[in-house]
């Protein structure tokens, strides 16, 4: 069984669907015993960072979440979800992450015809041998919509990176805990197929 946590951050029907699309039993919750007692978990989202961890913690998601990921269960954040997991964001100063990895959320600095936020289509270019990617053809498309991208500490857990102006850090990987800045379950079969790849890991 796969959980997605609901902490009204929105996103959730889509992944849901896409999951459930790949065959997998998916259960939408903020229950805490299903949470821990899940086989993978994973944290959606997309809003502002300082709400998201206000609901975290209304729902007292906060330490359920850092215990899901210390007993080793395969947890994936996405877009926001990925942000939550880290030190810090520009878009709340003073509002701890949950600091699960080591790095921090910056705003994509302004720049002459580039538009913010990033949404779009953007190639990435794969390192690090990430098991999300494994059995991917080079440089593939994924779908992003943000304003705000992440700089890790480690640059040995970045899976994959994309240029928007600036150098993003797209996708991370650490011992049990993934996540992606990009949105796998709007990336079309490329999207499909890291999840799958999730989904598969034992």
């Amino acid at each position: 069984m796969i959980v997605i946590i609901d902490y009204d951050a929105g996103n959730i029907k889509s992944v849901e669907k896409a999951l459930v699309k790949l065959g997998q039993q998916v259960c939408v919750t903020r229950d805490q015993e299903k949470i821990l007692g899940a086989d993978k978990v994973i944290l959606p989202g997309v809003g502002a960072f300082g709400d998201a961890m206000e609901h975290l913690r209304q729902y007292g998601l906060v330490d359920v979440i850092r215990q899901t990921v210390s007993k080793g269960t395969p947890f994936l954040g996405i877009c926001l979800g990925l942000q939550l997991l880290f030190e810090r964001s520009d878009e709340a100063p003073g509002v701890e992450g949950l600091g699960i990895l080591k790095g921090e959320i910056l705003r994509i600095p302004a720049q002459d015809g580039l538009k913010i936020p990033h949404m779009g289509w953007n190639s990435l270019i794969l390192c690090h041998d990430g098991r999300l990617f494994r059995g991917m053809k080079e440089e593939p498309c994924v779908y992003f919509v943000h304003s705000y991208y992440l700089k890790a500490e480690d640059e040995q857990i970045v899976k994959a990176v994309t240029e928007y102006g600036v150098r993003i850090h797209a996708s991370v990987e650490k011992d049990n805990v993934f996540a992606c800045q990009f949105h796998p379950e709007k990336s079309s079969d490329t999207g499909l197929h890291i999840l799958k790849n999730f989904a598969d890991l034992k």
